[in-house]
């Protein structure tokens, strides 16, 4: 029970810090200011924060992300492995 409240308070952490990091990028791209890189944002996206980027992108409108079609593909892979490893490990 422990560990899974450990797991869930790390993947509510990395969701919250990659759609931070996002809403952050979308910040610095409205006043011209450096933005963060896109291995960045995706590495983030890969560590579990999968849903937290796809919120970011898409109920915040960056459409510049979403029409990017790797970019955006690569978010949805890593959302839909992070969904079958839930899936997985509660099925277990």
């Amino acid at each position: 029970m422990q560990l899974a409240l450990i797991a869930g308070a790390s993947v509510a952490a990395i969701n919250v810090i990659a759609w931070a990091a996002f809403r952050i990028d979308k910040a610095r791209a409205r006043r011209g200011a450096r933005r963060i890189r896109e291995r960045t944002l995706l590495i983030l996206a890969a560590l579990g924060g999968g849903p937290g980027a796809l919120v970011a992108m898409y109920a915040h409108h960056q459409r510049h992300k979403v029409a990017k079609r790797g970019f955006a593909a690569i978010v949805w892979l890593a959302f839909t492995a992070q969904v079958a490893l839930a899936g997985w490990l509660i099925a277990r």
